[in-house]
């Protein structure tokens, strides 16, 4: 069993003596969102190169970089460049962005992501809230996931997602006129999309959006004492819904056209943080 203090204690310590200010809230941006970033004020960016042992994102969207950030007077954290388990990585190398925002003393964490739309009345441009996630394909990495954790700190979850954090979200959204989707996000390991017999599985066992990051992050970040929410990006209809052919390209695509909703979005949520 991996201790995260002593594996990454390099990479913090690294990066603990470049960092401007403690942040409030941590914002993990998915594929085709990375952009937020530049909408806000950054204060530094640390490339995720630079710090010694942290795994390096190899997917078209994910740049990897750390930014201290600040709007509406709160403190950020904006982690662009995601670690996917299906880059061959380790789930304990997943989450480090988690736990690094741990050590840093956040206390919010908002993850989002790209996913295909299950649920039939969901279409690509869609913004979707999680009521809940389901990762039973990822059961023996979450048991050993729960593990890494209780060596950092011992919580039960017993909000999660955050429902105070996941109300902040509604009336963000309320306020700036945008119909927000709610639903779970199911996690599937990759790096293929789903068939369409697997889509149609999930959907009778109650998937609105199925994806490939997210729910390791969550648990851990909750079990580190984080309130966490998540907001999907509905991309594409996930495989059997449509007779397109799925894409990272698509993906990118759409994220593209949502990205003034989202930039609103996230904005607001800080605003109301």
């Amino acid at each position: 069993m991996i201790n995260m203090n002593s594996q990454y204690r390099d990479t913090f310590e690294a990066l603990a003596k470049q960092i401007p200010f403690e942040p409030e809230i941590c914002i993990v941006l998915g594929s085709g969102l990375g952009d937020f970033a530049e909408k806000v004020e950054t204060v530094k960016s640390i490339s995720t190169s630079s710090l010694p042992n942290y795994p390096q994102s190899t997917v078209e969207g994910h740049s990897g970089f750390l930014h201290f950030s600040k709007y509406a007077d709160k403190k950020l954290l904006i982690i662009q460049g995601r670690i996917h388990l299906y880059e061959g990585y380790r789930i304990s190398q997943c989450v480090v962005p988690v736990f690094i925002a741990s050590k840093l003393n956040c206390k919010k964490i908002l993850l989002t992501n790209a996913a295909g739309g299950v649920n039939i009345n969901f279409k690509p441009g869609d913004l979707m809230l999680a009521t809940s996630l389901n990762g039973i394909n990822i059961q023996k990495e979450l048991t050993d996931l729960i593990g890494l954790a209780s060596l950092e700190q011992k919580n039960s979850i017993k909000d999660f997602p955050s429902e105070s954090f996941n109300n902040i979200i509604r009336k963000a959204a309320v306020d700036k006129g945008i119909r927000l989707k709610e639903g779970v996000y199911w996690y599937n390991k990759g790096p293929t999309y789903e068939t369409p017999a697997e889509i149609k599985y999930m959907g009778k066992f109650g998937a609105d959006a199925v994806g490939m990051s997210t729910v390791h992050e969550a648990i851990y970040a909750a079990y580190l004492g984080l309130s966490v929410a998540s907001i999907s990006c509905i991309t594409n209809y996930a495989a059997g819904l449509s007779p397109q052919k799925l894409s990272h390209q698509e993906v990118m695509e759409t994220a593209e056209l949502v990205k003034k909703d989202f930039e609103g979005l996230v904005k607001k949520i800080i605003e109301l943080s």
